[in-house]
């Protein structure tokens, strides 16, 4: 039989169409007097099927009720804020595809289809072992997986230099105000005392000077008085 040919004629849909679903158009319909909605509630009133995700009539919501992750949550914390950092892992069992003496790059990394781009910083992980020799450059390494690297013979050097974090001495102090004091006994204590009473004090042989001179001062300047029955 031959095929028809397709015209303006005999264009006809691939599939037949559904009649759309008409409510409250009567009993006969089948979707009359209260349109498949059933009577009052939430469900029947307009709007009702476009809640949000997680909204349960209005009792707390599961990820209300759930605990939570403490942390900071400000705008530059990591791993929360927009200014957070990430690095793409790479195990070490991921560089059997490079042959000894191979530099592992960044670049030879995508070209091996071991990461996709260049653009997140590369950090090297322990998982795996290494037979080969190896020249490592990437961002960020283990120090397993640095001593796993250099017992084979290989080398490594970082891209970016880590971060050193800065050291708080507010803990030191707390340390040495949380020391006990040592406890002297009462024969010590009763030694302190009599040795602190057979010092002569170093102020008194200054303080008796100052006194003698004071008081030789004081007879000098007294003039000597006159009997009162001489006449001139």
């Amino acid at each position: 039989m031959p095929e028809k040919q397709l015209n303006l004629s005999n264009l006809q849909p691939a599939q037949p169409r559904e009649d759309r679903k008409r409510v409250g158009r009567g009993l006969g319909s089948g979707k009359g007097r209260y349109s498949g909605r059933g009577i009052k509630g939430q469900k029947s009133r307009s709007g009702s099927h476009k809640m949000r995700a997680g909204f349960e009539g209005g009792q707390t919501t599961i990820y209300m009720r759930l605990g939570k992750l403490r942390g900071a949550t400000s705008k530059d914390a990591m791993p929360i804020g927009p200014f957070r950092t990430y690095t793409q892992p790479v195990n070490l069992r991921d560089l059997d595809r490079f042959e000894a003496g191979d530099e592992v790059t960044p670049e030879t990394l995508v070209s091996k289809r071991v990461i996709k781009n260049t653009r997140t910083d590369v950090k090297l992980l322990g998982v795996g072992e290494v037979t080969k020799k190896l020249t490592v450059r990437v961002h960020a390494i283990s120090a397993s997986a640095r001593e796993k690297i250099e017992g084979a013979g290989g080398t490594v050097e970082l891209l970016r230099e880590p971060k050193v974090k800065k050291v708080r001495h507010r803990k030191a102090k707390l340390a040495a105000a949380e020391e006990p004091e040592v406890p002297t006994s009462d024969a010590q204590e009763g030694e302190e005392v009599l040795n602190e009473a057979d010092r002569p004090s170093s102020a008194s042989p200054a303080k008796d000077a100052a006194e003698e001179s004071e008081a030789e001062g004081d007879a000098e300047a007294e003039p000597a008085e006159e009997p009162e029955g001489t006449e001139e």
